[in-house]
């Protein structure tokens, strides 16, 4: 998700997305650890994808 699509959203929708990519992440990683993952690759583009989130919630609470 890019980063001007998620400056768009508020806080409550970012804390709802945020919660629902860190679950995602728990679930690709558990897939990973019994060798049940097809692309590897997602659990680069969940974890870039958290860090965005994150950085745009701490804009915002100094802001």
């Amino acid at each position: 998700m890019k980063a001007s699509e998620l400056r768009q959203k508020t806080k409550d929708e970012l804390g709802s997305l945020l919660l629902e990519l860190s679950r995602e992440q728990f679930n690709l990683k558990m897939q990973k650890g019994t060798s049940q993952l097809s692309r590897p690759d997602q659990i680069k583009k969940v974890r870039r994808d958290v860090a965005r989130i994150h950085t745009i919630l701490n804009e915002m609470a100094g802001a």
